[in-house]
């Protein structure tokens, strides 16, 4: 009957609803063991869910943390990134890796500049020791060997790719991810937004600055519509002024 269907449905509500908290209960007590095994100061860098594998900053020896990523339009986020990796330990050797253009149009997307203007750009970052060009899209035990890296250092949020829900959960589970955060208002992805967003804007910036239109891949008929646009801007601005200096004028 109706009712008892509805009834069956309530119970097995509840009972999920009690699994999923003491699933919850289990991960937050897990989440107290590993941060009791790290001093404080270390367990910032922990990602959730991992333990994270203390580092030896009492030997001579740097301590090679690597960042990968794909670093278009270099910005003060990614920066700023780069500094946290650079200080999270006394000695740090930061190893910074970029994928190639190949592989990243392919899995992410296209990029304004190429690998090679990319890497260039990394190497005249102060926070930057060594940069790996052509680096590996998921990272493996060979490479990290090959390398010589103890730290991983990335956001902790997930990065769903190349048909995997996480690319650094292996890195995760070897306790050698050190977790970054990310800068808010700022990314490749927000400048690409304001460039398309005021489209004509920088454009006439452009075709100011002595640019052709075929250089800007402009039509002749685009072209010829940001001049009288231009046109009935400055005649806006001219009688605005104009107006302006009347009313001073009789006051």
């Amino acid at each position: 009957s109706a009712t008892s269907s509805e009834e069956s449905e309530e119970e097995e509500d509840e009972e999920t609803k009690k699994l999923k908290a003491l699933e919850l209960q289990k991960f937050v007590e897990q989440e107290k063991k590993y941060d009791e095994e790290l001093p404080e100061k270390y367990r910032k860098y922990r990602p959730n869910g991992y333990r994270f594998n203390l580092p030896n900053e009492d030997g001579d020896k740097p301590i090679r943390v690597y960042a990968d990523g794909i670093f278009d339009l270099f910005h003060v986020g990614h920066m700023k990134q780069l500094e946290q990796c650079k200080k999270a330990f006394k000695n740090v050797t930061l190893v910074v890796g970029v994928p190639s253009d190949k592989v990243t149009h392919k899995l992410k997307g296209l990029t304004v500049l190429t690998d090679e203007q990319r890497c260039e750009s990394l190497r005249h970052c102060k926070w930057v020791d060594e940069v790996v060009p052509n680096a590996p899209w998921i990272l493996n035990a060979d490479f990290l060997k090959k390398h010589k890296i103890d730290y991983v250092a990335h956001d902790d949020i997930p990065y769903t790719s190349a048909g995997v829900d996480d690319v650094y959960k292996p890195v995760k589970e070897l306790g050698k991810f050190l977790v970054t955060q990310r800068t808010d208002g700022i990314s490749t992805s927000d400048i690409i937004t304001i460039i398309i967003r005021d489209y004509d804007k920088y454009l006439m910036r452009n075709f100011s600055r002595g640019a052709t239109r075929q250089e800007l891949n402009v039509s002749w008929l685009k072209q010829n519509e940001l001049n009288a646009k231009q046109f009935i801007t400055k005649l806006a601005n001219k009688y605005k002024r104009a107006r302006r200096n009347i009313k001073k004028g009789t006051k």
